[in-house]
């Protein structure tokens, strides 16, 4: 499927169980990366039976002493006559590393071979199936299961390599190039679980409206009703509920954007198109991945709060929700690895020219909205002119002290990525209020559109204006990140 399409579908597979679609995403990124590097031997042995679903795939890059930092990788691979390798170590947070669901496992681990220069230059990566061509049992050994906060039912597995003579592996591509084969994986999977959290928050969402309709609780404070009445008709649960509708609304916008451009990047007739969407798209995949993810855990919590005591009580499932979100703003990279991803790779390194160009795209938007007339697209204007603005703001900022204070550029890190993601959220949510606009006038889905106008302007109200405040952590905040020292705290 086209990536546009296929996001949407993941995300409702998402939403109605969060663990068990864990499993074909990292599936799906092995295939990508099969796809990307392995040889044709390699391609026609193992995709076939993963595309079907007869095996499944996972992602072994984790030990206990090398997380974000890959360089400290120990994972050996030790050359054989045939052409084969030998792995010994052992890999930690392992999502499906091992289960009976399917007849093989495909796992694809970084190692490095005798010899290999130090740091990430030194990795390659290794296939390495459960179950050998012959039937025998690879020496990969499942040493336990994790037991986790939240995705349970999602098997996480610390995995053993080489207990008995060393397991076999097999060379993709070329030798010191694995975590550049691996990040084609890596990359799949951050735009994917960046769905994963707009998954869990509609769901959320939906459970708290739900809720909130057949809860009944006090009197309505404007007299409107004369008796006790259910808690939606609360103007803080309302807002509550907006807040999460508005953040659910406009991540989901991104991301499919996002995908769109994706697909252009790969697909699209015109080479200069092509490479246009590809920086575009690369520039999106920390912000979908970084703020969608932070925001679905902000939902969950705010879907936890709309229930009230209930909430905190297992059996009504909303607690499910916020569990599991938690997880999304670490594995494929935790919200400040994304965030310095876009500090370092996507603005610095470039000068800022990318993030300058979704500005001007931003820009154009507001244009759009001055010629609208409405109401509502003026107070849109108003507020995404000035975090536009904040943001250009912040990549001047970013790209001056790149070059002079790298420790200022990275201390606000975070809040810059928190400040993009807001913006490039409430763009979309400015170019549905007027496409819903435009549909009210013509007569079509009056009542749906009118209420994409409205989500679309409690987002400019309520989310868009903290973006302000985020450009002043990031420019005038760097002293209080760095100037403690080390042994105070």
């Amino acid at each position: 499927l086209p990536k546009t399409i296929g996001a949407a579908c993941t995300e409702i597979l998402n939403s109605a169980n969060l663990s068990f679609a864990l499993c074909p995403l990292l599936t799906d990124g092995a295939i990508e990366a099969l796809l990307t590097a392995g040889s044709p031997q390699q391609q026609q042995q193992f995709i076939p039976k993963m595309v079907s679903g007869q095996w499944t795939g996972t992602m072994n890059l984790t030990e206990p002493q090398a997380g974000s930092d890959l360089s400290l990788v120990r994972t050996r691979a030790e050359p054989q006559p045939d052409g084969s390798f030998k792995i010994f170590g052992t890999k930690i947070f392992i999502t499906y590393g091992e289960h009976d669901m399917a007849d093989n496992i495909v796992h694809l681990v970084l190692a490095r071979v005798a010899g290999a220069p130090e740091g990430v230059k030194g990795i390659s990566l290794f296939v390495c199936p459960k179950v050998l061509a012959d039937g025998t049992h690879n020496d990969v050994h499942c040493v336990s299961i994790e037991h986790k906060l939240g995705i349970k039912a999602s098997p996480t597995a610390v995995l053993q390599y080489g207990d008995k003579g060393g397991a076999v592996g097999y060379l993709i591509g070329q030798e010191n190039r694995g975590l550049e084969y691996m990040f084609v994986m890596m990359n799949a999977a951050r735009f994917a679980v960046g769905v994963q959290g707009i998954a869990v928050a509609e769901r959320a969402y939906q459970k708290a409206v739900a809720y909130a309709r057949e809860r009944v609780q006090s009197r309505p404070v404007d007299g409107s009703l004369p008796r006790a009445a259910t808690i939606i008709h609360h103007p803080d649960v309302r807002r509550m509920l907006m807040t999460m509708r508005a953040y659910t609304e406009a991540c989901r916008a991104m991301a499919l954007v996002g995908a769109a451009a994706y697909d252009a990047a790969h697909a699209h007739p015109d080479a200069q198109s092509r490479q246009r969407n590809q920086a575009f798209y690369e520039f999106l995949v920390p912000l979908i991945k970084g703020f969608s993810t932070e925001m679905s855990l902000e939902v969950a919590s705010l879907g936890v709060q709309v229930h009230g005591g209930m909430g905190f009580i297992e059996e009504t499932g909303a607690a499910q929700h916020l569990r599991d979100a938690k997880i999304l703003t670490i594995y494929e990279g935790t919200t400040a690895i994304q965030a310095n991803d876009l500090v370092g790779r996507k603005t610095m390194r470039d000068g800022g020219t990318v993030a300058r160009a979704v500005a001007a795209q931003i820009e154009a938007t507001e244009g759009e909205l001055a010629g609208s007339g409405s109401e509502h697209a003026a107070v849109m204007l108003k507020r995404l002119r000035s975090a536009r603005q904040a943001f250009v703001d912040v990549v001047d900022y970013i790209v001056d002290k790149g070059r002079t204070d790298p420790n200022a550029a990275f201390a606000g890190s975070v809040p810059y990525l928190m400040l993009a993601g807001n913006l490039v959220a409430g763009w979309q949510m400015a170019r549905a209020l007027l496409a819903a606009e435009q549909r009210v006038a013509a007569g079509e889905q009056a009542e749906f559109m009118r209420a994409k106008i409205l989500t679309a302007r409690f987002y400019a109200d309520h989310i868009l204006t903290q973006v302000p405040g985020l450009r002043d952590s990031v420019v005038e905040g760097a002293a209080g990140v760095t100037g403690m020292a080390l042994e105070a705290f």
